[in-house]
């Protein structure tokens, strides 16, 4: 690929409809909105996923399951991350400053997939039963932050 076979997307260069300009451009008279019916009439506007009195499908289909307004949210990383970073003290600051925590008072919660061989001290709000063995097998410590 080169700058001379630089193409714009499709329908990227089309013109915008222009619609009551007369017969000719192929939008005139009824300005595309048919004859007669809800939709032609002027103020018309419609609610989405409206189906002309027919009981929508957001209403037909069955509810199912519910959201937990009470869950606690973490921010997930796994020990292969941690052994990338090349660091032996990961508090929760250096985490936030380095943009892996998604929220500055977000939790921090470690998983243990991958494998350490350094041995680090990782500070984070809760860890895995395999996270803190294998922290712990690696000679570092798995420290809760209250």
């Amino acid at each position: 690929m080169n700058l001379s076979s630089l193409r714009a997307p499709k329908k990227a260069n089309r013109n915008k409809k222009r619609v009551g300009r007369g017969m000719g451009s192929g939008h005139g008279k009824t300005s595309t909105r048919g004859h007669k019916g809800q939709g032609s009439r002027s103020g018309s506007s419609l609610m989405r996923g409206f189906e002309g009195g027919q009981m929508p499908l957001h209403r037909r289909l069955p509810k199912r399951g519910f959201t937990n307004i009470f869950r606690t949210e973490y921010t997930v990383l796994n020990l292969d991350r941690l052994a990338e970073l090349g660091e032996n003290e990961l508090t929760i600051e250096f985490f936030s400053a380095k943009g892996l925590l998604k929220k500055n008072e977000g939790l921090l919660k470690i998983l243990g997939n991958g494998e350490l061989t350094a041995a680090i001290t990782v500070h984070a709000h809760k860890f895995s039963k395999s996270a803190q063995e294998k922290i712990e097998k690696a000679g570092g410590k798995a420290i809760l932050v209250a």
